[in-house]
């Protein structure tokens, strides 16, 4: 019995290991991670969600593709373009405008009638039928400002949207990057809770040496059977939390409905960080989109002031208009035309300009809080990534040595246990050491990863860092 169900133990970590062989041996092409060009499709067959393989991607290919398909960055690049196409309207009104005007009518005057009715309609008057064509020409000469403080606004509405555009595209660096980490940390899950499998089912086999051979206790095999079920289903827990990294990997890049990916590059260090703590914040406050779009904002809200306040004042017009008029006899067409200027002024409104004026005075206010607000928080973000930057890099020195150690403690326990000498608790304890030391090498070396992105988001310089 013991025999069979060490048997099963090793049968099924066999199964499971190679289960996960597959995303390995799949060749990576992320062209065909692409997803569909039509972006109202809906799929309505489950084959049409079904994923066809896992293909393994680079942290710079999942950079990559997030560029080209990230439905954020694509909204923020149509919200530019909706920016530039005001700012050529609002531009347009530096230009004349010029229309024309066809009119067919048909009069009969009330005298006319009056005479129907006293013939008794036996007589009917023809009314008068006439076609007129005007062409006018209009120009704003003179608008308090109005007009050059709208274009300025839309100039500045396209600069902030500019930026947004930037500042985007360093959020979604960093959020793939995190996710590209997670999905290599739980791969590294699911090699360390497999590793850990295949120790337990060797100590489980030498248990069972043993106490066949007289030297040891069944309860050590009965516990050892326990630590084996543990182990399995310590390796399913961690496989689904690698399936579903996956999937959010998959789902942050945009990709098609059936796309599937893995990681394929290895755990390593990504960089270095040489500038100090001090440099690390000034580079950010030089950088930082976010800063100079509260600027935007700014003085946007300042140019939209002189929008309002141009309502109270003079605005001077010109104007020409050229007019065509024709009857019945073609060669009675008549033709005339006007020209002039036109002031308008609203001097007064009820104090309606005065109070739009005051809105656009506080958003000013608030452009100015919120930059001293992004300006803390700039803040707080390099220095919290850099302490953590920092503490990881020395975390990474001590977990390697202790993997190292537990590594040999590991063997030389498995000799003593082997030798009659060790006991079973002993054995499962430096397994679990070891399975914990590497574990937090992992996360060590992720955590460190993970803050130096976080470091170069918050200071928006990449190249900087790399080694």
């Amino acid at each position: 019995m013991q025999t069979f169900r060490y048997l099963i133990g090793v049968g099924v970590g066999t199964a499971i290991a190679l289960s996960r062989l597959e995303p390995t041996l799949a060749q990576p092409n992320p062209s065909n991670l692409n997803p569909s060009p039509n972006l109202l499709d809906l799929p309505t067959r489950p084959d049409e969600v079904k994923l066809q393989g896992t293909q393994p991607i680079t942290l710079q290919q999942a950079l990559d593709l997030a560029q080209q398909n990230h439905r954020e960055l694509q909204i923020a690049a149509l919200t530019l373009q909706r920016s530039q196409a005001a700012l050529r309207q609002a531009k347009a009104a530096q230009s004349p405008t010029i229309g024309a005007e066809v009119d067919l009518q048909t009069e009969r005057s009330g005298t006319e009638r009056l005479i129907d009715l006293k013939l008794g309609d036996t007589i009917t008057s023809p009314g008068i039928s006439y076609l007129s064509g005007t062409v006018g020409v209009n120009y704003d000469l003179y608008t308090s400002g109005k007009r050059s403080a709208q274009i300025k606004a839309a100039q500045e509405q396209v600069d902030f949207d500019t930026l947004d555009v930037e500042r985007l595209k360093d959020q979604t660096r960093l959020d793939v990057t995190n996710a590209y980490y997670d999905l290599q940390e739980a791969d590294q899950q699911v090699r360390i809770a497999q590793a850990a499998l295949t120790n337990i089912q060797r100590n489980l086999q030498d248990a069972q040496a043993l106490a066949f051979n007289g030297r040891g206790a069944e309860f050590d095999v009965l516990r050892t059977q326990v630590q084996l079920g543990n182990a399995e289903q310590a390796v399913v827990q961690a496989q689904t939390l690698q399936d579903l990294a996956r999937r959010q990997l998959t789902q942050r890049l945009s990709l098609s409905q059936t796309a599937d990916v893995a990681a394929a590059d290895p755990v390593r260090l990504a960089g270095q960080w040489s500038s100090s703590l001090e440099e690390s914040i000034i580079l950010a406050f030089k950088n930082r989109v976010e800063l100079e779009q509260q600027l935007a904002q700014q003085r946007i809200s300042q140019q939209q002031r002189r929008v309002v306040l141009a309502e109270t004042k003079p605005q001077v017009s010109l104007f020409a208009n050229y007019q065509v008029l024709q009857g019945l006899d073609p060669l009675n067409a008549r033709d005339g035309y006007s020209a002039g200027a036109k002031l308008r002024w609203n001097f007064f409104d009820g104090g309606a300009a005065k109070a739009a004026a005051a809105q656009q005075d506080a958003n000013v206010a608030i452009a100015q809080t919120r930059f001293a607000d992004t300006r803390s928080q700039i803040r707080l973000q390099v220095e919290q990534a850099y302490k953590t930057l920092q503490a990881n890099a020395r975390n990474i020195q001590t977990a390697e040595q202790n993997l190292n150690q537990a590594k040999q403690a590991l063997e030389v326990s498995r000799v003593r246990f082997q030798a009659g000498v060790g006991t079973q608790l002993e054995l499962a304890t430096t397994q679990n050491e070891l399975t914990q030391a590497d574990v937090n090498r992992v996360r060590a070396i992720l955590n460190y990863n993970r803050a130096l992105a976080a470091l170069q988001r918050a200071t928006q310089n990449i190249v900087a860092s790399k080694p």
